[in-house]
């Protein structure tokens, strides 16, 4: 088990830890944190965000205060979480950024058990990321690949957002799964899924930046004329001044950034949600919330033809599929769906199911709870030799 004190018992104390979420990220403490304080562990959560201490759900949030500028939190944030979690003598440290590696493989010499937690692929990712200089990125994605590599051997575990991302891990270490990000029941199963009373909208909600196909996605409804709720955060890669000069723009209702329950109520007024990515190395391959919650919600998608998506919507027959960069494609696919509401409403109602049956954290947390019961701690010679 993850330890021999902890085997048998329900007051192993975790300690998750993140330097870059919020501390109410819907992965992080919402499904993880909160799964495992229902189940009767210990859970401590970490965060740097300036907004003080405070206990919610059964989860002790700890605060360590909010770096300047970036620079800050990858290289002071770090340190003072380090120094932290050596404070509050935390058994098994669950930690969910990159940044965090090193300070994860110095708690794990440290006899800590440590678990790294990979929300994307991050070698992928830098290659895509517009802070970093274009011809430094090959190189900054070859370093992240061989620290995680190194780090991870040392870790008693690894949960990955994905089984591809978990494919990768499973080289370096023995004890890997995939926990997916899909979405909790209990926030949209209720929700009204009364096709007639929807209107002849289209909804995408989640972060909003040009990788994420929000151009083609706003030049596509200068031609198809259609209206769309629009609801997230807008990333450093496009402003909303740049986003309203885009023709198309005057058929979007930007409501900024939403709560979970605006967010159930958004979703219950529309008939088609989208979700056309860019092919990124790190989105071909990633498993979108909004996907799942766009079919949970009872509405057909219209997504990107990435193989991974292709796999899921053909089988489900639960959306369209489209070239991201065409807005033309865009336009017609929502335009056929709103011509034919047999077929749209069809495709929502077997998208919900899929989600009610397979793709929910329901499921998922019963993976998590069997890692954290199974996982066996590695000798000190296997875990740190270096």
């Amino acid at each position: 088990m993850i330890s021999d004190k902890a085997q048998g018992s329900k007051t192993v104390s975790i300690c998750h830890v993140t330097s870059a979420h919020t501390r109410y990220d819907i992965r992080i403490f919402v499904k993880e944190c909160v799964t495992l304080a229902n189940l009767g562990y210990k859970v401590s959560l970490i965060v740097a965000d300036d907004l003080g201490d405070e206990i919610k759900h059964g989860v002790n949030i700890i605060d360590v205060g909010k770096p300047s500028r970036r620079f800050s939190r990858m290289l002071k944030t770090p340190y003072m979480i380090y120094r932290k979690i050596l404070e509050l003598k935390f058994e098994v440290v669950h930690f969910h950024d990159p940044e965090i590696l090193l300070i994860g493989y110095k708690l794990a010499k440290k006899g800590i058990q440590v678990i790294y937690d990979v929300h994307e692929d991050l070698p992928k990712q830098v290659q895509s990321k517009h802070w970093i200089p274009r011809m430094m990125r090959p190189l900054v994605s070859f370093g992240v690949s061989h620290l995680e590599k190194f780090c991870s051997k040392r870790f008693v575990g690894i949960i990955t957002a994905t089984p591809i991302i978990a494919k990768r891990f499973s080289r370096y270490n023995s004890h890997v799964i995939a926990v997916c990000n899909y979405p909790l029941l209990s926030e949209l199963s209720n929700l009204n899924v009364n096709w007639d009373s929807r209107q002849d909208k289209l909804s995408y909600i989640g972060s909003i930046s040009r990788t994420r196909g929000i151009q083609e996605l706003v030049i596509s409804l200068s031609i198809s004329h259609l209206d769309l709720e629009l609801a997230g955060l807008i990333s450093g890669d496009i402003s909303l001044e740049n986003l309203s000069k885009l023709d198309g723009y005057q058929y979007v209702n930007y409501v900024g950034v939403l709560d979970r329950e605006q967010i159930a109520d958004l979703l219950s007024r529309v008939k088609i949600g989208l979700v056309t990515l860019l092919p990124t190395p790190s989105y071909v391959e990633s498993l979108p919330i909004k996907l799942f919650e766009y079919m949970l919600a009872g509405i057909p998608v219209i997504a990107s033809n990435f193989k991974l998506w292709q796999d899921i919507i053909k089988k489900y027959e639960c959306g369209v599929l489209v070239n991201p960069h065409k807005p033309q494609e865009i336009a017609d696919a929502c335009v056929f769906l709103l011509n034919n509401q047999d077929i749209a409403k069809n495709m929502g109602e077997n998208g919900r199911k899929a989600v009610l049956n397979y793709f929910n954290w329901e499921v998922e947390s019963n993976k998590l709870n069997s890692f954290y019961k199974k996982l066996k701690t590695c000798s000190k010679s296997q875990l740190y030799e270096l």
